[in-house]
């Protein structure tokens, strides 16, 4: 084993170029961690489609909420009132966000995941659901109840667009049907052809989901100038703690739905029958899908998000965005080792998200040399988006252990890929640490030795 005597320094956010905005201020953005070659160095938290840390303003908001804290709706106190108005003023800031229309609904859930399967949950009968293989499994997997027709992988914006066209107008049945679509793909980062495909959609009778996961916490997302049904999102994304979601669009189908979960506050009204059974009316607003005791705080959390990036202007934060894309591609293209995964091409839009393979490497190796010697976090595997990882890497799915893990030993040909992804509170020091990471990593190799426990590399030592 060999160890490096060099300590790499604590490096605080460089300043960003002259004409390019700052960046927010996040949580963790001083945290520093420990490398394996000693010293420590200025995590630089690079996994931001995952979780985003949160901004600062939202833990500020949150925590001058928290000594008021109570239980919505139902309670006389005065804490429990002014929980009750941050509660729904928060479905007001989330509406306007998302620039919904007048009629539109806001159900609060707790992620995108929980979003669409409420969404498949009220599909009506005999509903058919159209989705992409490229998508992410939360919406990939929740409609196993419906008849879903699986669509191919599109090579182009163009041909996204054409091919759901033509599966629609394949349809034989006057039966309700549903498109499912990402706004930013969870592995390449790449636009979606959003418009177009709701044009298609609806031309052929049909309504549209849109998973704004990716999409909402790097552009802004309007449910008017998109003309989509729905919009599904995570506040975890979109730098805001606690586990909340939304769901929101048409009111219609959820509201002819059983509700997701029964429980109070769902319920209007119950009664015991004189044959021992239960007689139930259910609310008819959002209500009616949001049981039990919903988080407050992480509603809270959202909110001040949503605000935040709005004041920030997002002319401003897909400018910064920018830079950082471009610098991180220009500095992969520098290493003819490395190969960025992509559908729609090499010049695509996109978002902060880029998945890459490095030839030679294992990518969970890689990964891990990344964390340990460098103090950068990014992803690897097949980011909960199996079917399109494997596509691009033209490999057999059947060949992955759980999760996507890793069975190869480090050095052995990758059989996943590697995620690197960051959005409004990255500074410039962290893209270009994990630049020169990588470089120094394809041309010089890992300083530390690796092994493989429970289907991951980690440091032997």
């Amino acid at each position: 084993m060999s160890v490096t005597t060099a300590t790499p320094a604590a490096t605080s956010p460089a300043a960003a170029p002259a004409g390019v905005p700052a960046p927010l201020p996040v949580l963790g953005r001083d945290v520093t961690v420990p490398l394996v070659t000693g010293g420590e160095v200025t995590y630089a938290a690079l996994d931001y489609a995952a979780s985003a840390p949160a901004l600062q303003r939202v833990w500020d908001d949150v925590a001058a909420y928290a000594p008021y804290y109570g239980s919505v709706h139902r309670g006389a106190g005065y804490l429990s009132q002014l929980s009750t108005d941050l509660f729904e003023n928060a479905r007001l800031t989330v509406a306007e966000f998302l620039d919904c229309r007048a009629e539109d609904q806001v159900v609060f859930t707790r992620s995108t995941t929980d979003s669409l399967n409420l969404l498949a949950a009220a599909l009506p009968a005999g509903c058919e659901v159209f989705v992409f293989e490229t998508e992410h499994h939360a919406a990939l997997l929740p409609w196993r109840g419906a008849r879903v027709t699986f669509l191919d992988a599109p090579r182009t914006p163009y041909e996204a667009v054409d091919t759901l066209e033509r599966a629609l107008a394949a349809r034989d049945t006057d039966a309700p049907a549903l498109v499912c679509v990402t706004g930013a793909s969870n592995v390449t980062g790449e636009l979606w052809p959003v418009r177009g495909l709701a044009a298609a959609a609806h031309a052929h009778g049909a309504r549209i989901v849109l998973d704004a996961a990716q999409l909402a916490p790097h552009h802004p997302v309007s449910v008017q100038d998109l003309d989509v049904d729905w919009v599904a999102f995570s506040g975890h994304k979109l730098y805001a703690p606690f586990g909340s979601g939304v769901l929101a669009g048409r009111a219609d189908w959820l509201t002819a739905a059983e509700p997701y979960l029964a429980g109070g506050g769902a319920s209007r009204r119950v009664a015991r029958r004189a044959d021992g059974g239960v007689d139930v009316e259910w609310h008819e607003g959002a209500a009616r899908h949001e049981a039990g005791s919903p988080n407050v705080i992480g509603v809270h959390a959202l909110a001040s998000a949503c605000k935040a990036l709005t004041e920030a202007g997002w002319d401003t934060l897909v400018t910064r965005e920018n830079h950082l894309i471009d610098r991180v591609r220009a500095g992969l293209a520098d290493v003819p080792e490395v190969r960025v995964l992509s559908l729609f091409g090499e010049d695509a839009p996109r978002v902060g998200v880029l998945s890459f393979v490095v030839e030679g490497w294992n990518s969970s190796h890689f990964a891990a040399a990344l964390s340990a010697e460098y103090g950068i976090g990014v992803r690897d595997g097949l980011f909960c988006a199996h079917p399109l990882v494997r596509t691009l890497l033209g490999g057999d799915p059947e060949s992955q252990g759980e999760c996507g893990a890793p069975e190869a030993a480090p050095g052995e040909k990758s059989l996943n890929a590697i995620r690197v992804s960051f959005g409004a509170g990255t500074p410039d020091e962290h893209v270009d640490r994990f630049v020169r990471a990588v470089r120094e990593l394809v041309s010089e190799g890992a300083k530390w030795e690796y092994r493989t426990r429970d289907g991951r590399c980690v440091p032997a030592v």
